[in-house]
C-alpha cells in the first residue's frame, strides 16, 4: 500500500482534532496538529507583549522561538524551547489571537517550512485551516470537516467547561467571529480545497465520520 499524505482542514468545534488523531491513530500515521503551532506563536506573542498586527514584531518573534512537537506519555505536546505551554493554547483569549496572527504573512511564511519539512515523508495526517489549499496542494487526500455553528460551539463549550467559565451564547459568538475572520482574511481563508471531500459531522459520530475517510484512504493507498 502507498504512504499517504492526508490532510483535514475545516472550522473550529468540527470534530478535526479528534477524527484528525484516531484516522492517524488507525493508519499508524504521524498526527500533525498545525493549529496548535500557530496558538504557540500567538502564545509567544502575548507572553512577550507583541501585537498581533505587528509584522515586524512578528517576525522577530518567529525568527527566534523555537516550536517542538513533542510525543509524551499524555500525548503530543507543544513545546516552546524546554517549556512546555500546551495547557496555555485552549483558551477564548489564544484562540482568537491564534485567529488573529494566522493572518499574518510573516507567521504564515515562517510556520509553512516547518510544516512541509514534517510532510515530506508522507505517513501523516495533518490538521488545519489551509494544510490541503496552501500547505499542501499536491497531497494524496484532502478532506474538509464541517458542521452547523450551534453543533459546533456545544462541542467547544463542552472542552471549554473546566478552563473557562463562558456561556454557550459567548461560546458561539466567539466562534462566529472567528469563522468570519478565518474566511475573510486575504492571506490562506479557510475554504475547502477544490478536490476535498467534505464531511458534515453535525449528525456524524466521530466513527462514522473515520469509517468515510478509510474508504477514501483505502482506495487511494490501492490506486
Amino acid at each position: 500500500m502507498k504512504d499517504l499524505l492526508i490532510t483535514i482542514d475545516g472550522p473550529a468545534g468540527s470534530g478535526k482534532t479528534t477524527v484528525s488523531r484516531t484516522l492517524a491513530e488507525k493508519l499508524g500515521y504521524v498526527y500533525v496538529d498545525t493549529g496548535s503551532l500557530y496558538r504557540g506563536v500567538a502564545c509567544e506573542a502575548k507572553r512577550s507583549g507583541v501585537a498581533p498586527d505587528d509584522d515586524t514584531a512578528l517576525e522577530r518573534l518567529c525568527a527566534n522561538i523555537e516550536l517542538q512537537l513533542v510525543k509524551t506519555e499524555a500525548g503530543t505536546r507543544l513545546f516552546s524551547g524546554d517549556t512546555d505551554i500546551s495547557d496555555k493554547l485552549r483558551t477564548p483569549e489564544m484562540s482568537m489571537m491564534a485567529s488573529a496572527v494566522s493572518a499574518r504573512p510573516v507567521v504564515r511564511q515562517a510556520l509553512l517550512g516547518i510544516q512541509r519539512e514534517l510532510g515530506a515523508k508522507k505517513r501523516a495526517v495533518f490538521e488545519g485551516r489551509d494544510m490541503g489549499t496552501v500547505v499542501f496542494p499536491d497531497a494524496d487526500i484532502k478532506f474538509f470537516l464541517t458542521a452547523d455553528l450551534n453543533t459546533r460551539a456545544m462541542r467547544r463549550y463542552k472542552e471549554l467547561l473546566e478552563k473557562s467559565d463562558q456561556s454557550i451564547k459567548a461560546v458561539a459568538a466567539d466562534m462566529k467571529k472567528r469563522d468570519e475572520n478565518d474566511a475573510a482574511r486575504d492571506v490562506a481563508p479557510l475554504k475547502p480545497a477544490a478536490d476535498a471531500l467534505i464531511l458534515d459531522s453535525t449528525e456524524l459520530s466521530v466513527e462514522a465520520v473515520v469509517r468515510e475517510m478509510m474508504i477514501r484512504v483505502s482506495e487511494k493507498a490501492r490506486a
